[in-house]
């Protein structure tokens, strides 16, 4: 990593040397800010997405994982022995619950909460075992608040906000905290897609649909820059902060002061 790097200041620099990382969704966007960040801090990051992040985990000095992340079996397969897990893997799908397909509902929750739930099955038994863990899971304005036509990712992200919980309490015995990190509408492909769908549905420009569809509800009107997430988990993937746990991070720029 450079020294221009946002992630590779001196205060972080070697405080996650010898710690083992997995991030989910690693291939890109907030993942791949994320897997950057503890990187440059000294861990070594397992990279897991569906696409291969080869080329950023030789640049990174970590491990790409080609998983679906629906498929239990091949979750089963990942590593075990992972002292910071960052669960960030997520999909959107838009339309109104009564035309929601139940396919792609599944396919949500299996990604975005079963995924995270199997992980944590995995890599508890290590962190409990060593008395030191972390969970961060990356989570939404929409765990916190719902919108309308996004029936799916807002149950997914409510209830990854009370898995995370649970495991806060479970775990508090053990030296392991559980923490969500709650940004809004983060510069992300994702994002950038919802945006060019709106656009082309209401003919309006896409700089209109950022600050009067997907903005309108904040203070800050700007999007959220995926470094910004990076290093609220960095943050939180430390020993900076030991007894914050079971808690919600919001940075969403205002939009639950609401």
């Amino acid at each position: 990593m450079t020294t221009s790097d946002p992630h590779n200041t001196a205060a972080n620099a070697g405080a996650l040397e010898g710690k083992v990382a997995l991030v989910t969704g690693a291939a890109g966007g907030i993942g791949k800010a994320c897997a950057e960040a503890l990187a440059a801090a000294g861990a070594a990051v397992h990279l897991v997405d569906q696409h291969s992040a080869a080329s950023l985990a030789t640049e990174i000095r970590g491990e790409s994982h080609v998983v679906d992340l629906a498929d239990a079996d091949a979750i089963a397969e990942l590593p075990r022995e992972v002292d910071i897990l960052v669960n960030n893997a997520g999909l959107q799908h838009v339309a109104p619950i009564h035309e929601f397909p139940v396919e792609r509902f599944s396919l949500i929750h299996k990604v975005m909460v079963l995924a995270p739930f199997l992980l944590m099955q995995q890599c508890l038994p290590h962190m409990y075992a060593q008395r030191w863990g972390r969970l961060v899971h990356i989570s939404s304005v929409h765990g916190l608040r719902a919108s309308p036509y996004k029936s799916a990712y807002v149950a997914a992200k409510h209830a990854l906000e009370g898995l995370s919980k649970t495991a806060a309490l479970e775990g508090a015995e053990f030296g392991v905290t559980s923490n969500c990190v709650n940004p809004g509408y983060v510069r992300t492909p994702l994002v950038e897609d919802q945006i060019a769908t709106q656009a082309q549905a209401h003919q309006i420009s896409e700089d209109e649909v950022t600050e009067r569809v997907l903005l309108s509800r904040t203070g800050i009107k700007k999007l959220i820059e995926p470094s910004e997430v990076a290093k609220s988990v960095l943050w939180l993937s430390g020993d900076q902060c030991p007894s914050m746990t079971g808690s919600s991070l919001s940075l969403d720029g205002g939009w639950t002061a609401h």
